[in-house]
Formats: structure tokens, sequence, C-alpha cells
């Protein structure tokens, strides 16, 4: 049982790329600037607002939620010394610990903001209610300050303990502190104007002491964290969004429940950070599809039947000698998106290089046969659109004019049928268990011999397993066509 493309059943053995280029007539315009390859469409697997969703929301919400109505309804006053002691330091201690383990500066460097800014106001108010003016300097200018370093932190490039990342953020650090020592000075000294200014009727804003300057960088800044963890799909992302929320509760609540809200805080970037190690362990950076560790936590679980097809790239290694890592990385991330949506409940992951692995659950491969075909053609109808000539693999000299007309006569004889496409297919073989070949590591190595078989046929097409494809004849051979 073979299915293969109608363009390749007429000389099944020939060996041509199926990865095929079609120079635009501007070639001279075109070879004024470098290389630029981009998909028809977005090469990048989308999981779903659902995903997304759950991604933002977990577990930072149940987090804050928790420890909100543990704060509010009152359950902690009789633990107020464990919290404000064990639980608030063990709390910072395990998530530096885990940001330093982790090599993620960017927490670490939010923790220790957190630690000192509530360390500022506990300091100047003397833990008093109402704060004395020193006090009330300080959170105000830490209500300000906050929001704008978690706002560098969550959209800074994660740089690990680096000297060069290390700087500017003491530097900055230092600076912040000195400011907030200087405008608690305790002689009568109004603080900034920039703090005491009204937007808007001071009535409305009775019930918190955050200056209204305060409270517009909170909005914008939660605003603009929220959006960047929604299109970012980080667990680490969404961890600042609420750990900046946690913060503002603690601005707010005075100086009972404070440390435990800041703590809260802490504890949402520390989880994160697991969270986020868990998602890189388990699901491939660059595709955005599950990881060969998924693939075998998951092979360790299943049982017959199932079905497992092996899916290859066709020539892929061409594409990378000839047009570089980075189109090599798009070719990728456009196949893996396609792997993602297929039909049949088959579950894609990316078991290394240009190999995937699809898992049908409880499917027989007559069954998902329809759906890995549809899946080959969706692919070979996807490509890249070529804006201009990769030029960086012809040598500079006086040949280089009379090779690059050859690579464009050779480009020009197999050029598809749309110009400018950087044509892109897939081989696949199938198979699935059988009384003679019932364990997963016999199924896995019938998939990978079909996948020779596609490979040897032509390519770009989809092989069953010789077991599976003689016990189908077999059954045909009953049947009159």
């Amino acid at each position: 049982m073979t299915w293969d493309s109608p363009s390749l059943r007429a000389n099944p053995k020939d060996q041509s790329p199926s990865l095929v280029v079609a120079i635009d007539n501007e070639e001279r315009a075109q070879n004024e600037h470098p290389s630029v390859y981009t998909a028809k469409e977005p090469a990048s697997v989308d999981f779903g607002t659902h995903n997304r969703v759950r991604i933002l929301l977990l577990p930072g919400v149940i987090i804050l939620a928790a420890a909100a109505v543990l704060i509010q309804t009152g359950l902690l006053k009789g633990y107020g010394s464990a919290v404000d002691s064990v639980f608030y330091y063990a709390t910072f201690a395990i998530g530096l610990l885990l940001a330093w383990r982790f090599h993620s500066s960017r927490v670490f460097s939010a923790l220790i903001l957190l630690l000192l800014a509530q360390r500022a106001v506990e300091f100047f108010s003397e833990n008093r209610a109402p704060m004395p003016g020193p006090g009330l300097k300080a959170l105000e200018a830490v209500s300000f300050l906050i929001p704008l370093n978690f706002a560098l932190l969550a959209l800074a490039r994660e740089r690990g303990f680096t000297f060069a990342a290390a700087v500017p953020r003491l530097a900055l650090l230092f600076f912040e502190s000195v400011f907030v020592a200087v405008i608690c000075r305790p002689e009568p000294l109004a603080g900034p104007g920039l703090f005491h200014g009204a937007l808007l009727n001071r009535g409305w804003f009775r019930w918190t002491e955050i200056p209204q300057i305060s409270l517009l960088m909170f909005v914008v800044v939660f605003t603009g964290l929220l959006v960047h963890a929604f299109t970012h799909r980080k667990p680490l992302e969404s961890g600042f969004v609420w750990a900046l929320l946690s913060f503002f509760l603690a601005l707010n609540i005075g100086a009972v429940g404070a440390r435990a809200y800041v703590a809260t805080a802490a504890v949402i970037l520390a989880v994160s950070i697991v969270e986020t190690s868990y998602a890189m362990a388990y699901h491939d950076e660059l595709t955005g599809l599950r990881s060969r560790r998924a693939f075998n936590d998951a092979t360790a679980r299943l049982e017959a039947p199932y079905t497992l097809a092996a899916v290859d790239i066709d020539h892929f290694k061409s594409v990378n000698d000839t047009y570089g890592h980075d189109t090599g990385d798009e070719v990728l991330a456009l196949v893996a998106a396609k792997l993602a949506h297929v039909t049949g409940g088959g579950q894609a992951y990316r078991v290394g290089g240009e190999e995937f692995s699809i898992l049908f659950a409880g499917k027989s491969v007559a069954e998902v046969m329809p759906d890995l075909e549809n899946l080959r053609v969706e692919i070979e109808q996807s490509g890249f659109r070529l804006r201009g000539r990769d030029r960086r693999t012809i040598p500079r000299g006086p040949d280089r004019r009379a090779t690059a007309q050859k690579k464009s006569s050779r480009r020009k004889a197999n050029s598809s049928t749309t110009p400018g496409y950087l044509r892109v297919t897939v081989s696949i073989g199938v198979a699935e268990p059988t009384a003679k070949k019932p364990t997963f590591e016999e199924v896995m190595d019938l998939a990978d011999q079909a996948l020779y078989r596609a490979k040897d046929g032509g390519r770009n097409r989809v092989e069953v397993a010789a077991t599976t494809r003689t016990r189908g004849k077999k059954k045909a051979a009953g049947n009159t066509v």
C-alpha cells in the first residue's frame, strides 16, 4: 500500500531534488539585496487561544487567588510571625536559588527588587499606620519604580549571569536606591511633584495611598506585560504579570499582610522558573512541538492499537548547504506548523534534526492513511517565497558571474510551476504493532524501514510498513475492483 504524489507515479525512481526554486525575472534588482525568505503563511506552531489562555493564567492566577483568600479572610492571623519571618525569607531564598541554578538573571533581579522595595517601605514607615512622611514617600517612589523595572526585565533578553548583563542592572539599582534614600530624608522636604499631581479627581482614589501617576504606570505596564505574555506563550512571561499584581496588592493592604503578598510574588516567579524549565524539557524551542523526551514518555504509556508515522523532510541537508541554517530553521518551523494540526487525533513530536514522529493512539494504519496523505499534500502545497538570491555560496572572483549563471540554469531546469517559491516535501513511513512485531521498538523499526522505502521510491510519498502492506494485499485479493 503506497500513497504518493501523482507527479511521482510516472517515474517513481526519480531522484531529482524536491526542493525547487524559480528565480523572479527582476534578477538585477534582487542581486542588490541579501537573500530573504518568507513563508506563504506564518511558519510557527499556533497552539490556539485555549492553550494561550491556559499558559497565561496558570499557575500564577491560582497561586495569587489562594494567597488572597488566606490573607483577606484572616486565616493567616494566627501565623503572623511565621509568615513575616520564616515563610517570607524562605520564599525569596528558594526563588533566588532557583533563578541562579537555572541561569535566569531576569527573575533573580526581579526578586532582589521586590525584596529591597519592601524593605525600603518598611524601614521608612517603621511599620506604623498611618504611614509617616518618609514612609509615604518611599511607597510613592517604590510604586512608580517597580512597574518600570518589571517592564524592563520582562522585555529584556535573557543573558544569564554575565558581567555585561549585570553591570547595567546594578547601576540602575544603585541610582534608584539613592533616589529613594534622598526623597525619604527625615528633613521636612516635600516629595517630587511627579507623585503629587492629579490626573483625575482625587476623590476617586481615596482607597489607596499610591499616587495617580504610579497607578497609571501600573495599569500601562500590567496591560503591556499581559499582551506580551499572551503572545509569547511562556510561563516565565506570565509570572512577571501576576508577580507585579501581587506586589500592587501588597502596597495597598498596609503593614498587615504586605509581606504575605510580596512573598506570594516571589512564589509566582519561582514557580514560573520551574514551569519554564519543564516546557523547555518537553517542548522543542524552535518548532514548538513536543520534544524527544515527551515522545519517550508518551511511548512508555502507549498501548495497542496505535499507529506510528515517521516523517522526514526531503533533501533537508541541501537546504542548509545551499541557503543556510536560518532558511533551514524556517523550513522546520513550516513543516512543524503543519504537523501540529494533523487530523485523525495524531500528536506530533520533533525527535531530532529534520525528523518528526506522529503517534495515533487507538488508531489503525487504515484509519490514519487519509489523514497522512492530506498532511503530505498540504506540506507540498506550502512553500517559501524567494525575495532575493542567496549569494553566500558563490565565491568572489572573475568566475562569479559564470557560476551564478550555471546555478540559475540548473534551478530553472527543475523549476516549479510557481515562480519565486521554495517547495518543501516530506516522506512518511507508517507502521503499527502486529502479532510478530508487538513492541514499540519493533514498530519504530518498521516505520523507519517504510520511510527508507519512501525515500528510495522517489520521496514525497507515504509508505506503509511491509508487514502491514502484505496483510493489506491479502485482504484485497478476495475483492474484485
